[in-house]
């Protein structure tokens, strides 16, 4: 199994260079990926994803980097789209979008998007996503990227529930969250997305935080591996154990 982190939260708002220095870290331990969340309007900050991996594809120059997960649903499908081009412009074939719904009511206030239509939306602004990442243009409008960017961007979806069958079946892989989920629910949720058939599958947001006992996350670790998930994305806290430490715990 694979592991990768979450980067940030940035704790030192007068640190500029933490981001870039964390992601070096990480590269520099052996982590075979770099991920951003999306969250805004919870009561902290959290860098947008798209200026965290930008830091990150050009100090880590060797490792994959992901989303886990955007909220489709908070951005217009051309603006999203244009975002995807610029980045692969700085990291090229390593990066993945991970896409999801969204599931935080707080994150839609500040947007002045409804909540309660966040799946409609979601549906509608993938489809005209699709048409964009496919051929530069949807309708009348088109971004003019480069025509090596086009179709390349893999993108997988953040879910739960019916949504894993919709992973396996319609999206190049699954992203599962770890934070709120049992280890026995969240490799249960495994056991049927490769019933559907479904490949790369990724567990994310398993947070680390002050006093984390290794012993205990490692079997938790060792338990995801066994279950059959390519990829582990562990997010370290402010004040946790050393990446050093944790890499250890995933040969």
């Amino acid at each position: 199994m694979r592991l990768g982190a979450l980067l940030g939260p940035v704790p030192d708002p007068d640190n500029a260079r933490f981001l870039a220095e964390q992601a070096r870290a990480y590269a520099d331990q052996g982590y075979d990926s770099l991920w951003m969340a999306q969250a805004v309007g919870r009561g902290f900050l959290l860098t947008d994803p798209f200026i965290a991996l930008s830091v990150a594809a050009t100090v880590a120059e060797r490792v994959e980097l992901g989303t886990a997960v955007l909220q489709l649903p908070l951005y217009h499908p051309a603006d999203l789209a244009h975002r995807i081009f610029s980045l692969r412009q700085i990291a090229g074939d390593r990066l993945i979008i991970g896409l999801g719904a969204g599931s935080t009511r707080q994150d839609f206030d500040a947007y002045g998007r409804a909540y309660e239509e966040r799946f409609r939306a979601f549906d509608t602004s993938l489809q005209t996503l699709r048409e964009y990442l496919a051929t530069g243009a949807s309708v009348d409008s088109s971004l003019s990227p480069w025509r090596s960017l086009l179709g390349a961007t893999p993108l997988f979806f953040g879910s739960w529930g019916k949504g894993v069958a919709r992973a396996a079946h319609d999206f190049d892989g699954w992203i599962a969250s770890g934070h709120y989920r049992t280890v026995d629910e969240v490799c249960a949720a495994l056991a049927r997305y490769r019933g559907f058939g479904g490949g790369r599958a990724v567990v994310s947001t398993i947070q680390v935080p002050a006093g984390a006992d290794l012993g205990e996350l490692g079997d938790k670790l060792a338990r995801y591996a066994e279950a059959g998930f390519d990829d582990a994305v562990v997010m370290i806290l402010p004040g946790g154990p050393s990446a050093e430490a944790v890499r250890r715990l995933v040969s």
